[in-house]
């Protein structure tokens, strides 16, 4: 089974009241967890004794809630404050159709179970009427409201034994090659680079105008950017993979990229705020849809050994060379070690 969030776009017809439901869901979570605290231990509560406007069903996710929080208290030491206003509805209380999201507020002092006009994506509607349902998180983003649901889809098994590995990088993206010997690449980093440095560009003359509202429109707008290119180029990867056989596609770790990858000055900022994690997690869910399985290996000297007699050389810019007579992409020499790399049980053995 593969766990994915389908997020669904919801249009209430008076927001304030889930806003105000929203600020008092997470009241009583911290009012619960600051009592838990000052006892030592959390009671055994119920709705009776919780004095709030929320449904009995709500009230109830948000004991939960509350307990989960707490239990970090020992970890963190120190109790977590929930500030963003947000409203959770267990699997029992919702209904989800065509073009309707459907869970219970209060309105004028009853719990009644309200419809939310809602659109979806035919991929989400896909999911919801393939996987399991779960929790359901209604939360408001940017003047936009949105019901994300977790989802667990069952995946389909194959028993090819054809590697994939995939070299993560700024100058191109994703080099991808697999056992057979195929190999791609992906993305375009040069305009990805010109693409974010026209918005810091942008930025910073808004900055220097004060208007802020503007910058962190203008943020959010290079993020769902971002966001599309890694879908894109995900998708294209699960997609070769699943035209070449692919049974595993191994991936680096990514722990300590951002201290180990080989970059100039110019290219630093873009190494820290390129979301490298985040298309990770897409090339993951979209291949474990797919029954292909995913692991990580250790990324050490994967650009610099030899594929052919092992010898550790740098590369030039791209251009990688071995006394041997061995020639590639140096990205591709990452990515041909990456997929040799071994592993057992899913889990990254040291290089």
């Amino acid at each position: 089974m593969q766990a994915l969030t389908v997020k669904i776009r919801i249009f209430p017809d008076q927001p304030d009241i889930l806003r105000h439901v929203g600020k008092e869901y997470i009241r009583v979570v911290n009012q619960l967890t600051e009592q838990a605290e000052q006892l030592g231990g959390f009671p055994k509560t119920t709705t009776k004794n919780v004095e709030t406007i929320l449904p009995s069903a709500v009230c109830n996710q948000a004991i939960r809630d509350a307990k989960s929080v707490y239990r970090k208290i020992k970890k963190l030491g120190t109790r977590p404050i929930l500030k963003k206003p947000v409203y959770f509805v267990n699997n029992q209380n919702y209904t989800v159709s065509e073009n309707i999201v459907a869970f219970p507020i209060v309105v004028e002092g009853k719990t009644k179970k309200t419809a939310f006009r809602a659109t979806m994506t035919s991929r989400d509607r896909e999911l919801l009427s393939k996987g399991k349902s779960g929790l359901m998180r209604i939360m408001e983003k940017s003047g936009k409201w949105y019901a994300q649901i977790s989802v667990e889809v069952p995946t389909s098994v194959t028993n090819n034994e054809n590697i994939m590995g995939i070299d993560l990088g700024l100058k191109v993206p994703a080099v991808a090659v697999t056992s057979t010997g195929k190999t791609r690449f992906f993305g375009n980093g040069r305009q990805n680079k010109y693409i974010r440095r026209k918005y810091q560009q942008r930025r910073r003359k808004l900055g220097k105008l004060k208007k802020l509202s503007a910058v962190r429109k203008l943020g959010n707008k290079e993020q769902r950017w971002m966001k599309d290119q890694n879908h894109k180029i995900s998708r294209q990867i699960v997609n070769t993979a699943i035209q070449e056989g692919v049974s595993v596609i191994k991936l680096e770790r990514l722990g300590n990229i951002r201290k180990t990858a080989r970059t100039s000055r110019k290219h630093a900022k873009n190494l820290h705020s390129w979301t490298f994690y985040q298309l990770q997690q897409f090339i993951s869910y979209k291949a474990n849809l797919v029954g292909i399985r995913v692991v990580e290996v250790n990324p050490a000297y994967t650009s610099q050994c030899c594929p052919a007699c092992g010898k550790k050389n740098k590369a030039r810019d791209r251009r990688y060379k071995c006394s041997c007579g061995f020639k590639a992409h140096r990205d591709r020499v990452g990515a041909i070690n990456i997929m040799r790399q071994p592993v057992t049980d899913g889990n990254s053995l040291s290089a």
